[in-house]
């Protein structure tokens, strides 16, 4: 009697079956692929049918259309809030519109999960019986080819069990390789030591041998099917079957796997390379939809600053949403995180987009209400009519106009149509009165030269009170006349001051004279008295360092004054003579103090 059959060793049959255990159908496949381009209604009725139809095992479909759903319900949502926020309400009191289907989707997922949950949990008890069952029968047959001295004589049960066990199909994953490996041993064990018939025994070769060549037939056949997913689930379905048929004879044992083998990588390389192909179409969309979400993400936002750039800025947008449509599937493992990122990269853009119209609405009705105030200040000046104040003012509002940005296309002409002819009627108003007052400080500016005229010859002989009181009634009526033109105003001042001065100048240089002269006298009745030349030089050198202090605090002073302006201006050339009034008296108490120390020095 010859060897039974030995079925194919564990390392043998990897390498069959490697490819046929992928998870995927061609349907399924197929079914996934076309969820995205199903609309809202298409995809609930697809639900409603896998619902109905108790479809347990679509679970990547049901998966795949919850997705989409989602997908369009967010779409929906934004393009609403989008409209609710352009029509120029807050974002914060939007509330999407209730949506019926979404309920009826959840509704109908909750009923799948249930329904998939109770299938899985029958699954897995069924399997598991299924287990005990065969271990059962293994147990039976392993007792039977252990016994060599009764073999023979159960022949038809050991062929029954074998049977039995075979009908008995899906057991617990984890232990399905253990109890195959165990009965093939058993099988082989029982073989080995049967004492049969050998016209029996080939009998059943040859039955086997007819089976497992029909699976060949249907193994080569697999190599021209056009769906090469399902080429490799039924490549794994005749695997199971081959392994649930006996023994051939031992001499065709190697022949027969070997033809099986073949038939099998033949479907196996279009399986791995249909994959392969698919993995390298998977990476390719991977790394376009990576590109999108790069350029999304390159948009600076921050940037965006008009409507036009952001009206641009919403185009290119539209146009990569447009383009991902047009992209396949990424890998399982990467393809919902990257449509995660697109829309989470999609939905900044637009609430940003949102967020700043609603503020620029806001920053223009902002603006506008500055500018009604600034019209209302402009025409409450032009009410109260020209003045230095007013103009001030007004030259005030122009600028401060400037500085406030836009109020929208609305409302922009006529608030800037306000403002301008105010602000025009405030000039022209002032120009005619500009016009009227020329007139008169011209007038003014001729009797000031005249006076100016009258100061230069007052008679430098003439009595010291007489030229007082003759320059003082000149200055009075000189500060009595109003204002003159702007242009001529300083030099005016600078001939004015330059006649007083030389009067008082020549009026002074007499006083100082007849001081000197008089200091002099006292000095003279002091020559021979040292203590009181001692007191008097004490005294002066006091009001020496009395005007020298005087004269460093106005230096302090005026580093204070803002020379910019006409009155700081005329207040420093005020102090500038006073500080050398006080120069030229530090000098004469110095010329006394040098008479006093010369006649201290004569003593």
């Amino acid at each position: 009697m010859t060897e039974p059959e030995t079925i194919t060793t564990p390392g043998q049959e990897a390498e069959v079956v490697a490819c046929a255990k992928q998870e995927d159908t061609a349907a399924e496949v197929q079914a996934v692929a076309d969820v995205h381009a199903l609309s809202k209604e298409e995809l609930l009725a697809r639900l409603r049918d896998i619902v109905k139809n108790r479809s347990v095992n679509s679970h990547r479909e049901v998966m795949a259309i919850k997705q989409a759903l989602f997908s369009l319900r967010q779409r929906e949502i934004n393009e609403e809030m989008n409209a609710y926020v352009e029509a120029g309400n807050s974002p914060e009191t939007f509330s999407a519109n209730p949506d019926e289907a979404e309920n009826e989707a959840k509704d109908l997922m909750a009923e799948f999960r249930v329904m998939r949950q109770q299938y899985l949990e029958a699954e897995e008890k069924r399997m598991e019986q299924n287990l005990e069952a065969k271990k059962e029968i293994l147990a039976r047959m392993q007792a039977i080819s252990e016994n060599a001295d009764s073999v023979n004589m159960h022949f038809q049960e050991f062929q029954d069990l074998q049977q039995k066990f075979r009908d008995i199909k899906d057991v617990t994953p984890s232990a399905e390789t253990d109890i195959w490996k165990k009965f093939q041993l058993t099988v082989e064990q029982y073989y080995d030591t049967l004492k049969m018939n050998k016209e029996l025994r080939d009998l059943d070769f040859r039955k086997n041998l007819e089976a497992k060549r029909r699976i060949i037939a249907e193994a080569n056949a697999l190599a021209e099917e056009p769906d090469v997913v399902e080429a490799g689930r039924r490549l794994q379905l005749l695997h199971t079957e081959w392994r649930e048929i006996g023994p051939v004879s031992k001499e065709l044992r190697e022949e027969i796997w070997e033809e099986f083998r073949q038939a099998s990588a033949k479907v196996n390389r279009r399986h791995q390379d249909y994959f392969e192909k698919r993995k390298a179409e998977e990476k390719a969309n991977e790394e376009a939809k990576e590109a999108i979400i790069c350029e999304l993400k390159a948009i600076d936002r921050t940037a965006l600053k008009t409507f036009a750039a952001w009206d641009e800025a919403r185009e290119k947008v539209k146009a990569l949403q447009e383009k991902w449509k047009t992209i396949g599937f990424a890998s399982r493992k990467v393809n919902n995180g990257l449509y995660a990122r697109f829309r989470s990269e999609c939905d900044a853009f637009f609430n940003a987009r949102t967020e700043h119209f609603q503020s620029t609405r806001e920053a223009f009705q902002a603006n506008l209400e500055k500018k009604t105030r600034l019209c209302e200040r402009a025409e409450a000046i032009l009410a109260e009519g020209d003045s230095k104040k007013n103009l001030e003012e007004m030259q005030k509002l122009q600028a401060e106009w400037r500085t406030i940005g836009n109020v929208g296309r609305k409302y922009s002409d006529a608030i800037w149509e306000r403002f301008s002819s105010t602000c025009n009627k405030f000039f022209a108003l002032r120009k005619e009165q500009n016009a009227v007052r020329h007139t008169e400080e011209m007038a003014n500016l001729k009797a000031k030269r005249a006076i100016i005229e009258e100061i230069n010859g007052i008679p430098a002989d003439a009595d010291r009170s007489e030229r007082l009181r003759s320059i003082r009634e000149l200055q009075a009526r000189y500060e009595a006349i109003g204002f003159v033109p702007f242009k001529h105003k300083d030099q005016l001042q600078a001939d004015y001051r330059k006649a007083c001065d030389a009067v008082y100048g020549a009026i002074n240089s007499a006083r100082d004279r007849e001081r000197r002269s008089r200091f002099e006298g006292q000095l003279d009745s002091m020559r021979d008295d040292a203590r009181r030349l001692g007191s008097e030089q004490e005294r002066i050198k006091r009001q020496i360092d009395a005007k020298r202090q005087e004269l460093k605090t106005y230096a302090n002073n005026l580093g204070f004054f803002n020379i910019k302006t006409s009155a700081g201006n005329t207040m420093v050339k005020e102090m500038e003579r006073k500080m050398a009034r006080i120069e030229d008296e530090i000098k004469q108490l110095s010329e006394k103090l040098a008479l006093v120390e010369a006649a201290k020095a004569a003593k």
